[in-house]
């Protein structure tokens, strides 16, 4: 605890925050400061009262106190008691206490005049957010009796006061909790509308994390309140404005003994693991007469199909309007360039529709720009299922530019170049000492949950360097170990969720000082390239960041260049991810992994079981649980040889429904099917027709949209336009 004179100490302040957020409004004014002229540290002060005859001595002043005879206390003080082993008159106080309700005196030599400014800020902003709460209950009310989005959020945005928002997140959810269950429905709609473009993401968690926080006064008026908050978080999770990660940050935060800890369990157990949660979870409610978020993007993926096919303008803008939810119109803006980027013959036809919508004020500057610049955030995930994303994007964006329907200065960069943040080089060392500390503990404990502690405490910023300065030092602390720190190093990475750019970062790092790591790990090109493999394996890192790697180390004999070259051999061999998965022995601070004809054999029996008539469900949460997604290809070269070998359609069926619900990606798909390719001759042993079959099922897939139309196998199994092997 910090002692001041006079000022509110940091522990006072969060105290008073802490207080005025779950106060009640309607019951609690703000903290009152005593107008008494008390110096803290001048007991000896001649303002200050020596003895009873002193104060009886004075002439009242309008400071004073002219009903101090009553019974009742007037005292300006807190209510604690004169003596108690301190606090007696002419003594300095109780070592704990701290005089912050003691006004100012501007006469005693001590004083600041900045002491008058915190003053009077803290009672501002108290005064502020008091205000905030009663405005914000009223909009909630309001909500519930007109069901009006758009009128919400405009009066949200009006109070101007966003860091706030967390308590409207809160009120919201709370309210609706003790409502039916159309309220609960018309909440989640909402906060799902006014999620970025109104109310920032990290203040969307703050209130769930007050939420959980409250959880045990809830249950005193709210019996069934555990399942309605896990319900509730669990939409939130779905509708994509939690992420799944909150769950175990707020597990690790919370006492054990809450009842926040029962509602995240709850969540994770009766709603999230259950088999087609998304759905369960959506329609829980029985939904509104607003649609629920995945109903309106499904609406708005078959209204851009339809305008494909048929070009009708005034009917895809007929459609648009009737969605009545112009706070997600970013959704179709980031919808159509996909569509522009999976079917490039469309291109023409999407981007004027997007034009004639953005002209005609139908679609608003702000949701094209928000619309692209979330295709922007996810391009590289875009990259491995379309190659050249990437550049399509940058030509849509020129495109729209030159025709004056695109703000470009409205956009996130493209550039892939990483802009370093200047950040104070104590704060950097500090850093580095601590991380060191926190790895080697973690070497010793397994314990994930701690180093994710460690780095929200110490980098709560997320500050791009100091995460590529953790990802240096644990890859060279991990390099100079035996191979179980390597693995529970690549564990690690994989598990902090770190921003990839920063990763790169990271490696880059490692490779500018290998030289200097060369003089006590010999073979440190060796250990980096399958720390990068192992990263793209693990999908912390895509190809397109490995040319980026490679980039900046050109040099035909530089370390950099052989590490990269190196890296991409390892990627290039037969079962080249299983391989690098278990480079290490697959022990680490996880459970050790099953073996690859483990997991082979495993894909074998729960598709066999599927087409011999067993759940489908029960196939998609097996593969799952595998928790391999790199290793997908194998279900689809195995469906496959299956389908080719008994011509069962089923299959082909479960492939599809694989790939819409995105458990199988294209990369993925293109890969198994190459893998097929290579096993023809084969297969062409037992099946004679095995070779006109595959071929067959190529353009299949190609129509289904799960291949790149340009897409050809050789024997070898390799993809001759693309590049996939």
């Amino acid at each position: 605890m910090e002692f001041t004179d006079g000022k509110l100490s940091n522990e006072h302040k969060e105290q008073l925050r802490s207080a005025s957020e779950s106060a009640d409004p309607l019951s609690v004014s703000p903290l009152q400061i005593s107008p008494l002229k008390v110096s803290p540290k001048s007991p000896r002060s001649p303002k200050s009262p020596r003895s009873p005859g002193d104060r009886q001595s004075k002439p009242v002043t309008e400071r004073g106190s002219p009903l101090k005879n009553r019974r009742n206390s007037h005292s300006p003080r807190d209510g604690r008691p004169k003596k108690g082993g301190c606090g007696g008159k002419g003594t300095w106080g109780g070592l704990m206490d701290t005089d912050d309700v003691h006004a100012i005196d501007p006469n005693d030599p001590n004083y600041t005049s900045s002491e008058d400014i915190e003053r009077t800020s803290s009672k501002d902003m108290i005064a502020t957010f008091e205000d905030y709460k009663k405005k914000a209950i009223i909009l909630v009310e309001e909500y519930f009796q007109n069901d009006d989005i758009t009128s919400t959020a405009n009066e949200l945005r009006e109070l101007g006061t966003s860091s706030y928002d967390f308590y409207f997140v809160k009120k919201l959810v709370s309210m609706a909790m003790d409502r039916h269950d159309k309220e609960k429905e018309m909440a989640a709609v909402l906060l799902s509308a006014l999620y970025a473009e109104v109310i920032k993401p990290q203040q969307v968690y703050k209130g769930f994390s007050k939420l959980l926080e409250s959880a045990d006064d809830f249950i005193v008026d709210i019996p069934d309140a555990i399942d309605i908050l896990a319900l509730f978080i669990a939409r939130a999770v779905v509708d994509d404005i939690l992420p799944p990660a909150f769950l175990a940050k707020a597990n690790s935060s919370l006492p054990k003994d809450s009842k926040g800890i029962e509602v995240i369990k709850r969540a994770e157990k009766s709603y999230l693991s259950a088999p087609l949660h998304a759905e369960i979870i959506e329609r829980r409610w029985g939904g509104s007469k607003n649609k629920t978020v995945e109903d309106v993007k499904d609406k708005i993926n078959n209204l851009l199909i339809e305008y494909v096919v048929s070009g009708e303008k005034k009917e895809a803008f007929r459609c648009i309007k009737d969605l009545n939810m112009r706070f997600f119109h970013h959704e179709i803006v980031k919808r159509a360039i996909i569509m522009v980027m999976e079917k490039q013959q469309a291109e023409n036809r999407l981007l004027d529709l997007l034009k004639k919508a953005a002209e005609e004020g139908l679609i608003n500057s702000s949701q094209l720009s928000k619309g692209i610049n979330r295709i922007i955030d996810n391009i590289d995930d875009l990259s491995l299922d379309i190659p050249n994303a990437r550049v399509i994007l940058q030509s849509i964006i020129s495109k729209a530019a030159s025709e004056g329907w695109l703000c470009i200065s409205s956009l996130k960069s493209l550039s892939k170049e990483i802009e370093k943040q200047e950040i104070d080089e104590k704060l950097v060392k500090e850093f580095k000492l601590k991380a060191q500390s926190m790895i080697k503990e973690y070497f010793l404990s397994g314990e994930i949950v701690e180093v994710s502690r460690f780095l929200e405490s110490e980098n709560s910023s997320c500050l791009a360097e100091l995460n590529a300065i953790f990802v240096k030092k644990l890859i060279t602390l991990a390099m100079d170990r035996k191979n179980r720190e390597k693995e529970m190093a690549s564990v690690l990475l994989s598990s902090v969720c770190f921003p990839a750019d920063d990763v790169v970062n990271g490696f880059v790092m490692l490779i500018d000082s290998a030289e200097d790591t060369a003089l006590d790990i010999p073979i440190v090109v060796e250990d980096l390239a399958m720390f990068l493999a192992r990263a793209e394996v693990d999908e912390v890192l895509t190809p397109q960041h490995m040319e980026e790697i490679g980039s900046q180390f050109f040099e035909p004999n530089s370390i950099g260049n052989k590490v990269v070259l190196m890296a991409k051999s390892l990627l290039k061999g037969r079962l080249s991810g299983e391989r690098i998965l278990r480079c290490w022995g697959g022990g680490g601070s996880s459970s050790n992994g099953w073996a690859i004809e483990d997991v082979k054999d495993k894909i074998r029996k729960l598709l066999e079981e599927f087409e011999s008539g067993g759940d489908a469900k029960e196939a998609y949460r097996c593969i799952k649980e595998l928790g391999m997604p790199f290793f997908h290809h194998e279900v689809v070269k195995k469906s496959l040889v299956i389908i080719i070998e008994k011509k069962n359609e089923r299959l082909w069926g479960f492939l599809k429904e694989c790939f819409s619900m995105g458990l199988i990606t294209m990369y993925q798909m293109t890969k198994g099917f190459a893998r097929v390719a290579e096993s023809l001759d084969d297969l062409a042993l037992d099946v004679p027709d095995a070779e006109k079959q595959f071929k067959d099922y190529v353009e299949r897939a190609k129509v289904e949209g799960w291949l790149d139309s340009t897409v050809s196998f050789n024997r070898l199994g390799h993809s001759m336009e693309n590049g996939f092997c």
